[in-house]
């Protein structure tokens, strides 16, 4: 079983190069039965694949059951599908490439869906990330047993760290990071005025972090209106005002905002620079802050160089994160023990699970021995043979069977390997006797 994880993520990867293999979510299930067809177009095995895109990583998951492809030739397969699905040079990806195998690629699903290797450590996000992964990978027909184990004690793990560690005490979201980088610059947030762009978790994190400050005006923009609406509605109940635009009018109204956090899954830019640059006129040069927490990026790049416009992507955010955290030295180092005795579990059922083809070989061919001697047995009976003697000489027979193969494989062995096939022949009928 070849089993390996195969990514680009925020640890080794800038966000122009993580916005360039991100995959949309209507395009994911596509995605996910194009390159399960590309894996096995050339091998007799049937590979289980998912994918997990957000905005810190973009991971393919594989299982392949063939001793015939490798794990390098796996990832080269799974490269050039990526590279050519994003128009894109394989060389120019590999620099940015991690690629996990065996017990390490079990190791590192573990620490993604725990949030040890978020850039928000102990974050809880990514593991409704993950469990979304897992759904589109079912709806797909993509996965099956070995990656469906795999989630499922990736979950459990999650579930177990969570529960026995302080992973997620004290941790600083994205959300609460685009608060602070706003109120460094414009001041606090009582005296601005703020648009969300989107209407999805990320999103509504952020409302919930902003509308907590009193901010002067809460706007919520999005494709679908009733998201936007329902959002809306949500700050409504909890008593701050917030009112929703149509996407078409932001362009317009742009200037009267001081603070614009987007997150939409839109593949490219909704926030132009002409668009920022006519806003920003209209401000009289009043500076305004961007937070683009989107990947692919909301906001066209460019923006950044204009005067009196501060524009933050995720891996800005990702700076004032590190700034502010003061995890446990202790819950981390707990949270490992954990994993690590989980992954020799996987590891051991994975192996058990190898061994079946064999067994089962086993239990053919020894049930094809017990026919012969119960053919013979029968004919003996209907001769009118004593049954008991028939009975003995069925035993004898079975047992010569499944010895002769062993005896004749120890009488083979060379001097070296003789004592070493010994002692397993002994282990092996000694269990017999002391189970019978």
């Amino acid at each position: 079983m070849n089993l390996l994880t195969i990514g680009i993520n925020h640890q080794i990867a800038p966000v122009d190069v993580r916005e360039k293999v991100a995959l949309a979510p209507d395009t994911m299930q596509d995605a996910l039965a194009d390159l399960k067809n590309y894996l096995n177009h050339t091998s007799d095995s049937s590979s289980e694949v998912a994918i997990l895109s957000t905005c810190n990583r973009m991971e393919v998951y594989c299982a392949a059951n063939d001793q015939h492809i490798s794990e390098n030739q796996i990832q080269a397969k799974t490269l050039d599908w990526l590279a050519s699905q994003k128009k894109l040079s394989v060389k120019d990806l590999m620099p940015y490439v991690q690629t996990t195998v065996a017990s390490e690629a079990v190791r590192h699903v573990f620490r993604v869906g725990c949030g040890l290797d978020s850039m928000v450590l102990g974050e809880t996000q990514i593991l409704g990330q993950m469990k979304q992964a897992a759904a589109e990978a079912q709806k797909a027909g993509s996965i099956s047993t070995y990656l469906n184990q795999l989630f499922n004690k990736t979950f459990s793990v999650a579930k177990e760290v969570r529960a026995t560690t302080e992973i997620s005490t004290h941790a600083i979201s994205l959300a609460s990071a685009a608060v602070k980088l706003s109120s460094r610059v414009l001041g606090p947030i009582e005296n601005q005025r703020v648009l969300f762009i989107g209407a999805g978790e990320m999103i509504n994190l952020c409302a919930t972090h902003f509308s907590a400050k009193l901010p002067k005006s809460i706007t919520i923009s999005n494709r679908t209106p009733q998201r936007a609406q329902a959002l809306v509605q949500t700050l409504n109940n909890q008593g701050h005002q917030g009112v929703f635009l149509p996407l078409a009018e932001v362009p317009k109204r742009l200037h009267e905002f001081d603070i614009i956090v987007s997150c939409t899954s839109s593949t490219l830019p909704i926030i132009g620079l002409g668009m920022v640059t006519t806003a920003l006129n209209l401000r009289k040069r009043q500076p305004m802050v961007l937070v683009d927490l989107a990947v692919p990026r909301d906001f066209e790049p460019e923006i950044n160089r204009l005067q009196d416009i501060y524009l933050y992507t995720v891996d800005d955010l990702g700076e004032i994160v590190k700034e502010g955290m003061q995890f446990r030295s202790k819950a981390v180092k707990s949270a490992e023990e954990i994993i690590d005795t989980q992954v020799n579990h996987f590891m051991h059922w994975l192996h058990q699970r190898s061994n079946v083809p064999f067994i089962n070989s086993l239990i053919e061919k020894s049930e094809a021995l017990q026919q012969i001697e119960i053919e013979k047995a029968k004919k003996r009976l209907i001769r009118g043979e004593d049954p008991l003697k028939v009975m003995t000489e069925l035993a004898r027979g079975l047992a010569n069977k499944f010895m002769h193969g062993s005896l004749h494989s120890l009488h083979q062995s060379d001097e070296q390997s003789m004592e070493e096939y010994q002692k397993m022949l002994t282990q092996i009928f000694m269990a017999n006797q002391r189970k019978h």
